[in-house]
């Protein structure tokens, strides 16, 4: 009996050591995310489209809808910088007018990567299948309050 559950145990930590295997901070390596991605949030519809790695670079745009109408835009990058990848993003208002600086970025910078999961500090890119995504984001409220909140996403 002890064997057995030794066995289980062992076949059980190489499977998740395999899955859970770290790849190295390279595009190729998160191009599962690009496409038209579309899902729910905040009472509203999402759209988020991203671009195949090119340039050394990948590039997304994001908006939300409620009632029919524009809540607000985001242009995200996610590039190759210093032996690792950077995701950055800037919000803009329905009106296009943006809500950082001119100068300004939210940047994440990545801390791990695997063959379903980019994890940056604050968002993360989880690979559910080939038409199916969840992104997990670190959402700061008025209060200083940090709620994370996912968006699934089909294709």
């Amino acid at each position: 009996m002890k064997f057995l559950l030794l066995l289980l145990l062992f076949s059980t930590s190489i499977c998740f050591s395999q899955t859970e295997k770290t790849l190295a901070p390279k595009l190729k390596n998160i191009e599962w995310i690009s496409g038209n991605w579309k899902g729910e949030a905040f009472g509203g519809k999402t759209e988020e489209n991203w671009s195949k790695p090119s340039g050394g670079s990948m590039m997304a745009t994001f908006k939300l809808i409620d009632k029919n109408e524009v809540v607000f835009y985001e242009i995200e990058i996610i590039r190759e910088i210093e032996n690792s990848l950077l995701l950055q993003l800037k919000h803009f208002g329905k009106d296009l007018k943006g809500w950082e600086t001119k100068d300004e970025t939210v940047d994440f910078p990545l801390i791990k990567l695997t063959s379903t999961k980019a994890i940056f500090k604050g968002m993360t890119f989880e690979k559910v299948n080939n038409n199916e995504m969840n992104v997990y984001v670190d959402i700061k409220d008025e209060n200083g309050n940090i709620e994370n909140v996912k968006f699934n996403y089909k294709k």
